[in-house]
C-alpha cells in the first residue's frame, strides 16, 4: 500500500544516504575468476546485511572455488554457487549448500541486468550459497528474492554475456562445464580496483509488483505437451525425484505471504482408471482431513478437451517458521489411457481468485503434441470458452455488460455454494445435465451472432435471479438451500409457468 508522502521521502533519503557507502574505498568487493573472464561484484550491505556477510565469508573461505554456473538461461540469468557441482554427479546439482540458511532480506532493488540475487527454494528463508546474476531485466522476481549485489566492470558484463551464450543441455546445464567453472574467488578492497564503472544507485520499485495479464505458450517435445503459462512467471523444470513430483512449475509474483504456483505433474496410469486414482488420492488425504489441516471444498468429475477429468477444490492450513498460512488449492486431473496429467494451482485464500482465470487458461489450452489436431471442445469448469464448445452462458455474455455479473456469480459459486453439502451436490448434478448440451449451443452462438444475442436476452432474467444468491453472506447450509430453492422457483415461474399462462390466454 502507498505510504504518506513524507514517509516515502524520508525512506528514499535514508536509502540514498545508505548507498553512499558504495563510494567508500574500504568496501569489500569480490572477483570471480572463470575460464571465460572475470566477474567483479559490489554489495548492498544496507539492504541485505546478512546475505552480504554470508557471501563474503564463503568467498574468503574458498567455498566457491571449483564450482560452476550449473544453470544457464540466456535472456534470464546464470546461476552458480552449488558445492555439489565440484563432482560429476549432475543429479545433485542445484541442491547443495553450506549447511546453514540465511533468512530472507527482500528489498526494493529491481532485478535488472547485472544484479546479483540469492537463489532459494520455496521457503523464503532457505538461501545458502547459491546465487544468480541477471542476464536481462527480470522484474517479475522483484520482492521475491534477496538482491545483495551487482556486477561493476565492463569486463564483468562481457563475461556474463559469454557465459549466457554457452551451449546447454537438460535442465539448462552447460555441455562444457570447464567453460563456466569458477576457478578462483578473490576478495579485494574497492581502492585496489581502477576499472570500476561509474554506476548510479540501483533502480528500485516504488509500487507493488503487478503481474502481466498475458500468457505465453510452453511446449516440451520430450514430455509431449504444450499449454499456456502466465507471462512473466518464473518457469522451472525441477528434478523428477518420484512419479508424484511436478514436471513443470510456474511461480508468479508474490503479493501476500506466498507466491502463486501452477504446476503440471505427469504420471503413468499403469492400467489404473481415473476412478482408481481418485480412490488412491482420497485414501492419501484422509490423514490431513482428520488432523484438520485440510478441508475439501468440492470434488467433481468433468470433461476437458474431450478427456475425462476430476476437479478438486480444497483449503489447507499450515505453519512454517512461526508463520501461519491459509492456502487454497485447485487440482485438475486429466485422464488418458496411458497417462494422468495433473494441473495444480495454489495461492493464499485472500488472493486465490486473482490468478484463478490464468490457471484455467493453462488447463484449457493443454494439448498432447502427438495427438491429431482437432477443434477444442471443453466443458470448461470455469465458464470460459476456447476455440469450440464450452459454456453457453460465458459465450453469450463474453465482452458484454453482463460479463462482470457472470464473473461475480462464478466467485459466488466457488466461495459460498461449493462450500456447502447441498450446494456441492446440486452443482455436481447440474454440471452433468448442463454440459450435455451447453458446448453445442456455444458453438451455434459463435457461428451466428444473431442467435448469440437471442440467447443473451433469454438468459438475462435468469442471471438477475441468480444474483439473489449474493445474500448468502455466511454461506450456511440452511441459507444457501433456502435462497437456492427461491431462485429455482423464480426461474420455473418465469420460463415455464408464465409462458404457459400467456399461451393459454392467447389460445382461449
Amino acid at each position: 500500500m502507498k505510504k504518506i508522502l513524507i514517509i516515502i521521502s524520508i525512506s528514499l533519503l535514508l536509502i540514498n544516504l545508505g548507498n553512499q557507502s558504495f563510494a567508500q574505498s574500504d568496501d569489500k568487493l569480490v572477483i570471480l575468476h572463470t575460464n571465460l573472464g572475470e566477474i567483479t561484484m559490489e554489495f548492498f550491505p544496507n539492504d541485505a546485511p546478512n546475505h552480504v556477510t554470508n557471501f563474503i565469508k564463503l568467498a574468503e573461505d574458498g567455498f566457491y572455488d571449483g564450482t560452476i554456473f550449473h544453470r544457464i538461461i540466456p535472456g534470464f540469468m546464470i546461476q552458480g554457487g552449488d558445492p555439489n557441482t565440484k563432482d560429476g554427479d549432475k543429479s545433485n546439482w542445484g541442491t547443495g549448500g553450506p549447511g546453514n540458511f540465511v533468512n530472507a532480506e527482500f528489498n526494493s532493488i529491481k532485478h535488472n541486468r547485472g544484479i546479483v540475487s540469492m537463489a532459494r527454494s520455496a521457503d523464503p528463508n532457505s538461501a545458502g550459497s547459491q546465487f544468480f546474476i541477471v542476464h536481462k531485466d527480470s522484474n517479475f522476481l522483484d520482492g521475491q528474492y534477496t538482491v545483495f549485489g551487482r556486477i561493476v566492470t565492463q569486463d564483468s558484463f562481457e563475461t556474463l554475456d559469454k557465459i549466457a551464450s554457452v551451449q546447454t543441455g537438460d535442465k539448462d546445464i552447460p555441455i562444457d562445464i570447464e567453460q563456466v567453472k569458477i576457478t578462483k574467488v578473490k576478495v579485494v578492497n574497492r581502492s585496489d580496483l581502477s576499472d570500476l564503472l561509474d554506476l548510479s544507485d540501483p533502480e528500485r520499485t516504488t509500487t507493488p509488483t503487478i503481474s502481466s495479464s498475458g500468457s505465453q505458450l510452453y511446449e516440451d517435445k520430450a514430455l509431449d505437451i504444450e499449454f499456456k503459462v502466465p507471462e512473466g512467471w518464473l518457469l522451472q523444470q525441477p528434478e523428477k525425484t518420484n512419479e508424484n513430483s511436478p514436471d513443470v512449475v510456474a511461480v508468479g509474483p508474490k503479493i501476500g505471504l506466498i507466491n502463486p504456483v501452477i504446476s503440471l505433474t505427469i504420471s503413468h496410469t499403469n492400467s489404473r482408471t481415473l476412478d482408481d486414482l481418485i480412490k488412491e488420492k482420497d485414501e492419501f488425504l484422509k490423514k490431513a482431513l482428520t488432523s484438520g489441516n485440510l478441508e475439501i471444498i468440492s470434488q467433481e468429475k468433468s470433461t476437458i478437451n474431450e478427456k475425462q477429468a476430476y476437479v478438486t477444490n480444497a483449503r489447507g492450513f499450515f505453519q512454517s517458521n512461526g508463520t501461519s498460512y491459509d492456502v487454497q488449492f485447485r487440482e485438475v486431473i486429466i485422464s488418458t489411457p496411458e497417462k494422468f496429467y495433473t494441473f495444480a494451482y495454489s495461492n493464499e485464500v485472500d488472493n486465490f481468485n486473482d490468478q484463478i482465470t490464468r490457471f484455467e487458461d493453462s488447463v484449457n489450452s493443454f494439448k498432447i503434441l502427438s495427438e491429431p489436431t482437432q477443434e477444442t471442445k471443453s466443458t470448461d469448469f470455469s465458464g470460459k470458452t476456447e476455440e469450440g464448445g464450452g459454456c453457453l452462458i460465458a459465450t453469450a455474455t463474453f465482452g458484454s455488460e453482463l460479463a462482470p455479473q457472470v464473473q461475480q456469480l462464478r466467485e459466488l459459486r466457488d466461495n459460498s455454494l461449493l462450500q456447502t453439502t447441498s450446494g456441492t451436490s446440486f452443482m455436481t448434478g447440474f454440471n452433468q445435465f448442463y454440459y450435455s448440451f451447453s458446448p453445442t449451443i456455444a458453438d451455434w452462438e459463435r457461428e451466428n451472432p444473431t442467435f448469440k444475442e437471442v440467447v443473451k436476452i433469454a438468459i438475462t432474467p435468469m442471471l438477475s435471479t441468480l444474483s439473489i444468491m449474493t445474500l448468502a453472506e455466511d454461506g450456511s447450509e440452511a441459507e444457501v438451500l433456502g435462497l437456492g430453492l427461491s431462485v429455482i422457483a423464480l426461474n420455473i415461474g418465469m420460463y415455464f409457468v408464465a409462458p404457459t399462462m400467456i399461451i393459454h390466454r392467447i389460445r382461449k
